[in-house]
């Protein structure tokens, strides 16, 4: 125990315990039919302690003379925690269900001074001190068992895990304490290497980069504290036991063990729906295929493409490259691609360049830039049929933004405890192109050049109500904040992957919110059935088409493994008044698929 402490805790403890008679009284309470009756206590105090009691607030009554003394004991702690370190109860003693007892608080005890010692100055001022707070000032053994940790922190983070600090040339008069403070550092530590044990392609190259642990840098507590929760963010490793640290002369060596988990993913969803057409219902076929390669060659590296048909004539398409550790940096270089095509109305291109870093709490923050262009497709005759009912135009859209992201789910895959929260934010300038199919005094009207914003918020929290069951709350939205809106710049809802129940992209929004409310009962570590509710918000409004509802979706569906992977079936059915949808099995939507990761 430090020197310090021993002090302190010297002075309490005599107090508290200097009547020994008192603590005989408590223990014959404990064993007399005294114990188990209601108890009034009455404190005694004389002189000005009258008036520091008066500050405090603390029960009278207790059921029996144990919660009593609980009591007592509770006042004792607050008031040495508050400075009074002398505090005591000097006497006390029962009668007729009351608790007399003589309380001496004494004087509170302040810092004549607190010198830095031998204390490297700035290692002191990252961790808080000033001595201005440590002059003149109460002394709480909380404060300064805070700045002991603090202090012991920063040295633990640049090369000292064996640092110790008490008080030296301790001076007590009076009330007031003199002190300086002596930090004894211990031998300089350095990061020797990185050990990786277990059947695992991930090369250690990549890891001391992506764990920021090289040979030879100062040992860093605070970079070992990390290292269980980054390696929980990469889905294609797991961990089989602790890691383990190992200390020998003045070096330190780090050793994991791993193994490789099947992450590589390539599935297929087959949706199957009604499409109303006049009287006559046709069915509709959308799909769903997806591949991700993830961890090439053991550097870390990702890759992935996902298709979708969305709707009759429209598709979607997704590319994406993740490349870790940039130049052996902590920066990761990312680029993605998309494009989507409505039918023969318009067709969009987006791609997106950024670079991210993860930052010491279970987060990470990405800076990019995007360009989106989007081009109509329709003929004279149809652009001229479309511009009155459903107002489009060419544009680019060029925004610098920033995306941050926190997790703590205990597996990316099948989560049962932990949240997921993302927000994104980006701004910048959309310019009008004139489309040489159109008449020139369509553009009379319209702003060729303004300013746009778009905001975006994901939230998931997993809740572990027992061993199997698992409940998941989501809340996802976005917004457009422009004066000047076309259908080709806004969201589009509806789907498995957004508001199940509904045919996907069948709502247009320029913001909207969607909750989920799903409860999954597990039957095994990888397959679970699932009851959900999904409660949909969008809003939109463009030139005389104001339109804002509130749909839901519900449903049920099983997610089970086989031999050829992840097998899963969505039934639901949703209620919409701007689409005429009432809760119908006509209405019903059945979404099936396999995903096989390998």
């Amino acid at each position: 125990m430090l020197a310090s402490k021993k002090f302190i805790y010297w002075l309490i403890i005599e107090q508290m315990y200097k009547n020994l008679t008192g603590l005989i009284f408590f223990l014959l309470l404990s064993f007399t039919g005294w114990a188990q009756q209601a108890v009034t206590l009455k404190v005694k105090v004389s002189g000005k302690d009258r008036e520091i009691l008066r500050k405090y607030v603390y029960p009278l009554q207790f059921p029996d003379s144990l919660a009593a003394r609980q009591g007592i004991r509770s006042l004792m702690k607050q008031l040495q925690h508050d400075g009074y370190l002398m505090a005591s109860v000097d006497t006390f003693y029962y009668q007729q269900g009351t608790l007399y007892s003589q309380l001496f608080i004494g004087e509170k005890y302040r810092w004549a001074r607190l010198r830095s010692g031998n204390v490297v100055e700035n290692l002191l001022i990252q961790a808080g001190y000033k001595e201005k707070l440590y002059t003149g000032k109460p002394f709480l053994p909380a404060e300064w068992v805070k700045l002991q940790e603090a202090v012991l922190t920063q040295a633990e983070n640049n090369g000292y895990p064996f640092a110790s600090i008490r008080l030296d040339s301790l001076d007590v008069s009076e009330s007031f304490i003199d002190a300086s403070i002596l930090v004894e550092k211990g031998p300089l530590i350095l990061f020797d290497s990185l050990q990786i044990n277990g059947a695992t392609k991930t090369t250690t190259r990549f890891l001391s980069r992506y764990l920021q642990i090289y040979p030879g840098q100062l040992y860093d507590q605070q970079k070992v504290n990390n290292v269980p929760r980054l390696l929980k963010q990469l889905p294609y490793l797991e961990s089989t036991q602790s890691g383990l640290l190992q200390f020998g002369r003045d070096r330190a060596r780090l050793y994991l063990f791993l193994k490789d988990k099947k992450s590589n993913q390539f599935d297929g969803i087959v949706g199957f729906l009604p499409e109303p057409k006049g009287k006559e219902q046709k069915l509709l076929v959308t799909g769903e295929v997806n591949l991700d390669i993830r961890n090439i060659k053991g550097s870390g590296k990702e890759l992935g493409l996902h298709w979708r048909k969305v709707q009759r004539g429209s598709q979607l398409l997704n590319a994406s490259y993740l490349h870790p550790n940039l130049l052996g940096s902590p920066i990761e270089l990312g680029f993605t691609f998309n494009l989507y095509k409505q039918d023969t109305a318009f067709i969009t291109l987006k791609p997106r360049l950024q670079f991210g870093f993860n930052t010491p709490r279970a987060g990470k923050i990405t800076f990019f830039t995007e360009l989106q262009n989007s081009r109509l497709l329709l003929s004279p005759v149809g652009l001229q049929a479309r511009q009155d009912s459903i107002p489009l135009a060419d544009f680019n859209y060029h925004a610098y933004g920033m995306q941050y992201l926190r997790q703590t789910l205990d597996d990316f895959y099948f989560p049962r405890r932990g949240y997921q929260v993302s927000g994104q934010i980006a701004i910048g300038n959309k310019n009008i192109k004139r489309n040489l199919n159109r008449e020139a005094s369509y553009y009379d009207t319209i702003r060729l050049k303004t300013t746009q914003i778009s905001l975006s918020l994901r939230s998931e929290y997993y809740f572990k109500l027992n061993q199997r069951s698992v409940v998941l709350t989501r809340l996802n939205g976005e917004a457009l904040i422009n004066p000047q809106l076309f259908y080709n710049d806004l969201f589009r809802l509806g789907g498995l992957n957004s508001l199940r129940g509904f045919p996907e992209y069948t709502f247009y929004a320029s913001r909207y919110a969607i909750g989920t409310l799903e409860y999954r009962l597990f039957t095994g570590s990888d397959s679970y059935v699932l009851l959900f509710y999904d409660q949909g918000y969008y809003h939109r409004q463009i030139s005389k088409d104001r339109t804002q509802e509130y749909p839901f979706g519900l449903g049920t569906g099983i997610s089970f493994s086989t031999g050829a992977g992840i097998f899963q079936f969505i039934y639901s059915v949703g209620q919409s008044k701007v689409l005429n949808q009432p809760i119908s099995l006509n209405y019903s939507r059945i979404h099936f698929g396999i995903t096989s990761r390998f």
